[in-house]
């Protein structure tokens, strides 16, 4: 019973509407964006009250702002296999 419960919300998971896994990608895609805001304002705000941390700084946001992007790609292929396409 259990087996045939699973199977039938697997498939229903599969068949989801383009237009809504599109409009799961966009909202998905809001938080990378803020993300990478957040990121580069803490490298200028860091770099403006020590100049001499400039080159840390930096190197610190190129890793997080990689991570964060990741996400993004994460969630654009969810959206590719969601909507079938």
């Amino acid at each position: 019973m259990s087996n045939n419960v699973l199977a039938q919300a697997g498939e229903a998971a599969v068949d989801i509407n383009p237009g809504l896994a599109a409009i799961g990608y966009g909202l998905g895609a809001i938080g990378p964006g803020i993300g990478v805001g957040l990121i580069w304002a803490a490298v200028i705000n860091g770099t403006a009250r020590q100049p001499e941390a400039q080159a840390k700084l930096q190197g610190i946001a190129w890793i997080s702002f990689v991570l964060v992007e990741v996400l993004a790609l994460i969630g654009l292929v969810v959206y590719f296999i969601a909507s079938g396409g």
